[in-house]
């Protein structure tokens, strides 16, 4: 009992360095900019301080903000599902693994940008080409962590299960699942930004609306502060998608963390 609780306020300080250290090097960050916008008098269309960047930040953007997050949320969800679905399926059926593997390097070794522009003749200009764009550039990390988790079950207690004559429902459930738990949050954790970056490719490409659209035009008319503002909104959603999962993570995935110690 006592063990138990002197290890409460060290977890407590873990975590609050875990927040408190980025912040001061992000603050500390800023502050020397902004100092040295100043000092070496660097003109705003090539580095905009910190301050012009904050008053470039109004309601417009916060509206943009709001469509690249949709197109984000959407692409995450729709190939963490479905690159957990065909995991499972290339577990329990080798044919299929064989017959779509290859097909799923392809689309990882074929490069966003160049299907961007596909994805908006197909899908048009809205958001279902972005939400594509997301969906394509999560979906492999999703696969090849979920595969591995499936298959890295303990093999004691894979036999265990087919001795005691275990369907394959049971195994799935009951072992299998839970096994590939860690491998899984690991994978939502890379496919968290990587679904912010296909968002933003896809409004390169052909938008009308999101951050990328912010970017693309604020560059062309160099300003630089709306641009800078935009890059930071996609790092803020970026980092609250990471920060988030791995709140998620480290309060149910706790044998993970238990191991660790």
């Amino acid at each position: 009992m006592t063990e138990v609780s002197e290890r409460r306020p060290l977890e407590i300080l873990k975590r609050y360095d875990a927040l408190l250290y980025p912040l001061v090097f992000i603050s500390l960050l800023l502050v020397a900019w902004e100092v040295s916008v100043d000092a070496f008098k660097i003109p705003a269309y090539m580095l905009p301080a910190p301050s012009d960047v904050l008053d470039a930040m109004d309601s417009d953007l916060l509206n943009h903000t709001w469509v690249t997050l949709q197109e984000t949320l959407w692409g995450f969800l729709i190939a963490n599902i479905a690159g957990f679905f065909v995991a499972v399926m290339f577990v329990h059926f080798r044919p299929v693994e064989l017959g779509l593997f290859p097909v799923a390097i392809a689309l990882k070794t074929t490069p966003l940008v160049a299907l961007a522009p596909l994805l908006v003749v197909w899908l048009g200009t809205g958001m279902a080409s972005k939400i594509a764009a997301s969906a394509l550039i999560c979906f492999f990390p999703v696969l090849i962590n979920s595969v591995k988790g499936l298959r890295s079950i303990d093999a004691e207690s894979d036999e265990l299960f087919r001795t005691y004559q275990a369907s394959r429902q049971e195994i799935f459930w009951k072992l299998r699942l839970p096994a590939s738990l860690p491998y899984v949050m690991s994978a939502l954790k890379i496919s968290s930004s990587l679904a912010v970056v296909g968002a933003i490719v896809g409004e390169f490409v052909g938008a009308n609306a999101g951050l990328g659209y912010v970017v693309l035009v604020s560059s062309y008319h160099l300003d630089t502060d709306v641009m800078f503002s935009a890059i930071f909104a996609a790092a803020f959603i970026g980092l609250a998608f990471f920060w988030i999962l791995e709140a998620i993570d480290r309060r149910f995935i706790f044998w993970q963390q238990e191991g660790a110690d």
